[in-house]
């Protein structure tokens, strides 16, 4: 029977699943980085009701999940971008990102900013979102410089 297609969903953050890739994640940002330099919602911050939450499955296997933040009605930031160590190099983290940009643009957003790790580990997602056109910039929204992040933004113009 043929596999079916990646599909991004809204997420549900009491799918054991969803909890296990989240944990891999903060895991892995807190075995890269120094611990006031990790910025990766738990739980509780992507029940927040400004973040969104999207899973990308494929039939019952998690692949992945990204969320965005509304920062005010024109900026949002994408947070807790994630492929699971299982499913990379098959371009998911291509569609999540794809997913939140389209998402952005959808809301009206004219910006969009993230934070990632300035360790080496983080180099293929600065290099993901570098080829989608975001460029490094200062600190937004209540960053502060931080020597272990890299900031980014992309101005979404219609």
């Amino acid at each position: 029977m043929p596999q079916s297609a990646p599909v991004i969903a809204l997420g549900d953050l009491n799918d054991p699943r969803v909890l296990r890739l989240l944990d891999d994640h903060l895991a892995d940002m807190y075995a890269t980085s120094p611990p006031e330099s990790v910025h990766a919602l738990d739980v509780s911050g992507l029940q927040h009701p400004d973040v969104t939450f999207w899973a990308l499955a494929e039939g019952e296997q998690l692949l992945g999940c990204v969320a965005l933040k509304q920062l005010d009605a024109r900026h949002g930031e994408l947070k807790s971008m994630r492929t699971d160590a299982a499913a990379r190099g098959r371009g998911f983290g291509r569609l999540l990102l794809e997913h939140v940009v389209a998402e952005a643009r959808a809301r009206g957003y004219t910006r969009l900013s993230l934070e990632t790790g300035a360790e080496d580990f983080f180099r293929p997602a600065r290099a993901l979102y570098a080829r989608y056109g975001f460029l490094e910039t200062e600190p937004f929204a209540d960053y502060a410089l931080d020597p272990n992040s890299v900031f980014f933004t992309l101005e979404l113009v219609s």
